[in-house]
């Protein structure tokens, strides 16, 4: 299949680990240019990056990054651009996953958590659709969300749920403002997978027969399983999907 994505530039944010780097090895198997954004882990990230740049050519480009901040997102598209010449492709694929209850949550944490998971995004996807827009350029958003966007949290991530569920408002509300100009905005939803972010709770096997009971699949996915989706999102193939959420959670969300 010709996902249309050869020479085209996709900026991902949290691309360093999990799925964003799942993305990322995708994107580039398909001919793209691809610039990762981080913010943890540098050493890790560069070692990464120049491993892949020996594969593909120097198609590849790591920006240190907080996705929180207008003034970097600013820089991350401007150093995207200047590398590359064009930006077609944005994934918002950086996220935290804290632990806490409510009745016990410091305020502090329910902000951090909304300032990275929703707040990013739309920085990040203002930046873009202006540069579009003035550029007439088409251009893709694929948002990354949650199984606990539609189910909410039972085991202390409220403030990740509700992140995840402004994140789908939010894409179905810029799907219907800038369709107009040719942008497609999409979402995909995974449910537990193999990543940094769920290292320690995949270390325990009471948890993890907890979610395999909830998931027809009987499986954990890995990084893969859900990159694929966002590469389709991205890709040509999907030029008539815009404002959707895709279920990657193994049949755990069926909604």
């Amino acid at each position: 299949m010709d996902y249309g994505l050869k020479g085209k530039t996709a900026v991902i944010t949290g691309g360093g680990s999990g799925l964003g780097a799942a993305a990322a090895e995708l994107f580039l198997q398909e001919g793209a240019n691809v610039v990762i954004s981080y913010i943890v882990d540098k050493e890790q990230v560069l070692a990464r990056v120049k491993k892949l740049n020996e594969t593909y050519k120097d198609k590849v480009a790591a920006i240190y990054n907080d996705v929180s901040s207008e003034e970097s997102d600013e820089n991350l598209i401007a150093q995207a651009v200047d590398k590359f010449g064009s930006v077609d492709i944005l994934v918002n694929s950086a996220g935290i996953w804290p632990t806490a209850y409510i009745k016990e949550m410091e305020l502090s944490a329910f902000k951090k958590t909304l300032d990275i998971n929703l707040l990013g995004p739309f920085i990040l996807s203002k930046i873009l659709i202006n540069y579009w827009i003035d550029m007439k350029k088409h251009g893709k958003i694929i948002n990354i969300v949650s199984q606990a966007a539609f189910h909410g949290s039972t085991s202390g991530h409220a403030h990740y749920a509700s992140s995840k569920a402004g994140l789908v408002g939010f894409t179905i509300s810029l799907a219907r403002e800038v369709a107009p100009y040719g942008i497609n905005v999409t979402a995909v939803a995974p449910g537990i997978m193999r990543s940094p972010m769920n290292e320690e709770v995949l270390k325990d096997p009471k948890r993890v027969d907890a979610y395999l009971e909830r998931i027809p699949l009987r499986r954990v996915s890995e990084p893969v399983d859900v990159a694929r989706s966002v590469l389709f999102l991205a890709s040509t193939q999907a030029d008539y999907i815009t404002g959707a959420t895709i279920d990657v959670t193994g049949g755990m969300l069926m909604r």
